[in-house]
């Protein structure tokens, strides 16, 4: 396979050797049109020089022959000294004058054979001339080795002289012109190939570093490493756009290090429990109180892993865009009030209020399992960080083109550190959200809740303040607003949040 270099040195070289050819070509046709046009010329002006000649001579410059009056003395020499074929025709179509050309056609031939060509190379040239004189342009003619232009011209007593000029006369600058074209040709091209490769040399140059040095990062552990960039024209401009997408494979490496580290340790910690209370069933006297107990909390720990799993592979398979929603119109309001009676069931034991003073007919066209699942993520985010006495506000109003669902609580809030970062995988705020064993969740269910609200073409925000709880608001198009091609669900990954402090 040739390289780039080799490719742009022969295109360059072809380019050239068009040009050149199209060049001559082009001064090969203006040129030799051009000589028709002179040869046409220059018979005009030798015919009318001929019937000038005949109208200024006088009687005693003609003699009469067989009814045919000739020109003699100093009117014949004259004619005689106009260049080309020459014939001159009275008014009465008799012909008085033919040029020492026109004669010499007969010239070269000898003895009674070669005669009968020679009468039939005149005979041709007679057609041609009566062609020439029965037309208004000029006539092209050819007779033995020569050819050229015959042009007729008539003055005003009605004698009509014929002027044939031969081909040999013409400016023959072009002939010269294309003969240097061919000579130089390949000089032209040797010197096009071998400056084209140089300078696709020093021009790819730059890429040839930018592959060594992208070719050094060879794996995630070296994705800090950015090539260098010079400049201000299309290498840097490419130099920069490579540089991005090293920092966004770095990010994503990162992002998947950190995803594997967590993942990992969020199993290993239930799996540890669950093998303990296994051992300690195990040893435990059979169907004893004991037994019983640690058969429970293994039960417990299975359905955490359970949970966990199922969070990982819905975020697996938003990631992969295989993750299909099954859009239908949907009643939120139904939604919402399912929500809300849960939501009471499970702030009882935690002695938090839950109320739901305003919730509006709104009809949305997306997944109605997906959307009680973001909308209960969020309930039961609420209340698990609303201390005792504390109250959870939910609320469903439309707002334009837009269905708000929003869950306020009194609980402890989310510093402006912690913030920007709520919406990440295995994101864990301050140990003041984490303290109690009961309270710690996997930290994947904000994540499925904004990947839920963003595969509805929606948003999920938040406004939080430390010790004065938070305000959590999913933003979901109604039923007329949303365009009849679902657009592809998001990933969660790629999808940046919308957070409001």
């Amino acid at each position: 396979m040739s390289s780039i270099r080799t490719r742009l040195a022969n295109r360059f070289a072809v380019l050239v050797l068009a040009a050149v050819a199209i060049f001559a070509g082009t001064v090969y046709t203006a040129r030799r049109t051009g000589a028709y046009t002179e040869l046409e010329r220059h018979g005009i002006q030798r015919a009318e020089m001929a019937l000038q000649l005949f109208k200024q001579a006088g009687a005693s410059q003609f003699t009469v022959g067989q009814g045919v009056s000739a020109p003699t003395g100093f009117l014949q020499r004259a004619l005689d000294a106009i260049p080309g074929y020459l014939v001159v025709y009275a008014q009465d179509s008799t012909r008085e004058y033919q040029g020492p050309s026109i004669k010499a056609l007969s010239a070269f031939y000898q003895g009674e054979e070669i005669t009968e060509l020679a009468r039939a190379d005149l005979e041709t040239f007679d057609a041609y001339v009566r062609e020439a004189r029965t037309r208004q342009t000029s006539v092209r003619f050819a007779i033995r080795n020569d050819a050229g232009v015959l042009v007729a011209v008539r003055d005003s007593s009605g004698r009509v002289a014929v002027s044939g000029v031969s081909d040999q006369e013409a400016n023959t600058s072009w002939r010269e012109i294309l003969g240097s074209a061919l000579v130089a040709l390949p000089f032209i091209v040797l010197i096009a190939v071998v400056g084209a490769y140089l300078l696709a040399g020093n021009v790819l140059e730059p890429v040839d570093r930018i592959r060594q040095e992208v070719e050094a990062i060879t794996d995630g552990r070296s994705l800090h490493k950015r090539v260098a960039v010079e400049g201000d024209d299309e290498m840097s401009r490419l130099t920069t756009t490579l540089n991005a997408m090293i920092g966004r494979l770095e990010t994503s490496f990162g992002g998947l290090r950190r995803f594997t580290a967590d993942a990992s340790h969020e199993l290993k910690t239930p799996l540890a429990v669950l093998r303990a209370d296994v051992e300690r069933a195990m040893s435990a006297p059979p169907h004893s109180t004991e037994q019983l107990v640690a058969l429970e909390e293994a039960l417990q720990e299975t359905a955490r892993m359970t949970a966990l799993v199922d969070s990982l592979l819905t975020l697996a398979r938003a990631d992969e865009g295989r993750f299909d929603l099954f859009r239908e119109p949907v009643d939120v309001r139904s939604i919402a009030q399912e929500v809300f009676e849960t939501a009471l069931i499970l702030g009882e034991p935690a002695e938090v209020n839950v109320h739901m003073p305003e919730v509006e007919d709104i009809t949305v066209q997306g997944d109605r399992m997906r959307l009680r699942q973001l909308f209960m993520n969020l309930a039961e985010n609420a209340i698990k960080y609303t201390p005792k006495g504390g109250a959870v506000v939910l609320s469903l109003r439309r707002d334009g083109d837009v269905a708000l669902f929003a869950v306020r609580d009194s609980g402890i809030g989310i510093s402006a550190a912690d913030l920007p970062h709520i919406f990440e995988r295995f994101w864990r705020a301050d140990r003041a959200r984490s303290r109690v064993a009961e309270r710690s969740g996997n930290g994947l269910g904000l994540a499925i809740c904004q990947w839920i609200a963003q595969a509805h073409g929606g948003t999920l925000t938040v406004q939080s303040r430390l010790h004065r709880g938070s305000t959590f608001t999913a933003a979901i198009p109604v039923a007329a607003a949303v365009v009849e091609q679902d657009p592809e669900p998001p990933s969660i990954e790629r999808a940046a949040p919308a957070i409001v402090s």
